[in-house]
């Protein structure tokens, strides 16, 4: 029986590849001269520390440019709410890995709902897909791209 997998996934590399891009640019800007700054990537969390509210937001700004430019999908971010530590605001930003519970639910809910000739199991931090027919299956990914979801999904082990 054919069946692929729905998963939610961010290339490692890419997401420091984007942050050493946003340290390049940050370090040759003229409005961050002689600013206190600091970007850490520990895994999927970033933090990011800064003098000011403004500034930390002109690097939430950058940051999420380089990933777009790095063809990741920015709805996977979630923003924590602003720290002020001393002289010092910081702000973590963690990189959503795999499909939570809920979610993994919400997308096999309306995978029934389509009333398509399939079967939505959720495995661990993805959602597996089966039928009888190549052209259901991707009537499913058709579906689900169409529609606007919290995270961003990726289709992947399709087989025949």
């Amino acid at each position: 029986m054919p069946s692929f997998d729905i998963v939610s996934e961010v290339d490692h590399h890419e997401l420091t590849n984007a942050i050493d891009q946003t340290k390049r640019e940050v370090s040759s800007r003229f409005d961050f001269r002689g600013v206190d700054l600091e970007i850490k990537l520990n895994e999927f969390e970033v933090t990011l520390v800064a003098e000011a509210d403004f500034q930390l937001q002109q690097l939430v700004d950058i940051l999420q440019n380089k990933l777009v430019k790095r063809e990741i999908d920015i709805s996977c971010l979630e923003l924590k709410p602003i720290e002020k530590s001393g002289k010092q605001v910081i702000q973590v930003i963690a990189v959503r890995q795999g499909i939570e519970g809920d979610f993994a639910k919400k997308i096999t809910k309306l995978i029934k709902e389509e009333k398509l000739k399939v079967q939505a199991s959720i495995q661990g931090d993805q959602v597996r897909v089966t039928g009888k027919k190549r052209d259901d299956l991707q009537t499913v990914i058709a579906f689900l791209r169409d529609k606007d979801l919290e995270q961003p999904l990726q289709f992947k082990n399709f087989r025949d």
